[in-house]
C-alpha cells in the first residue's frame, strides 16, 4: 500500500511560482507518477506525468513551458515546479502513482492518489 501526501500549495499572485511536493510512504521508484488538478465545478484534469526512471515527461498544453515535473526515487518524492502562474491554474492539485508503470494522461491508469493541496492564484 502506498500513501501519497502533497504539500507546497498556497496563495500566490499571478506571475508567481510555487513548488508542490509529493511524498510517498512506500517505494514508488518503479511507478509512473503524475499530477492532476481539479478546479471547482470542473472535472479533474491531467497536468504532468513522469516515467518511473524520470527519463520521460509529459505535460498538458496549458502548462507546457511553465511547469516542470521531477522525481527523486531515492527519496520517493515527486515535485511540480510551477512558474508564471495564472488565475486559471487555481485548483486542488493531486499527486498520483501508477503501479503498472504506464506513462499516461488518463487518471484511470493511476492506482494511488493523495488528498490534494490547494493552489490559489490571485489576479
Amino acid at each position: 500500500q502506498v500513501q501519497l501526501v502533497e504539500s507546497g500549495g498556497g496563495l500566490v499572485q499571478a506571475g508567481g511560482s510555487l513548488r508542490l511536493s509529493c511524498a510517498a510512504s512506500g517505494r514508488t521508484s518503479r511507478y509512473a507518477m503524475a499530477w492532476f488538478r481539479q478546479a471547482p465545478g470542473k472535472e479533474r484534469e491531467f497536468v504532468a506525468a513522469i516515467s518511473w526512471s524520470g527519463g520521460n515527461t509529459d505535460y498538458a498544453d496549458s502548462v507546457k513551458g511553465r511547469f516542470t515535473i521531477s522525481r527523486d526515487n531515492a527519496k520517493n518524492t515527486v515535485a511540480l515546479q510551477m512558474n508564471s502562474l495564472k488565475p486559471e491554474d487555481a485548483a486542488v492539485y493531486y499527486c498520483a502513482a501508477g503501479t503498472r508503470g504506464k506513462f499516461s494522461r488518463r487518471s484511470i491508469e493511476y492506482d494511488y492518489w493523495g488528498q490534494g493541496t490547494q493552489v490559489t492564484v490571485s489576479s
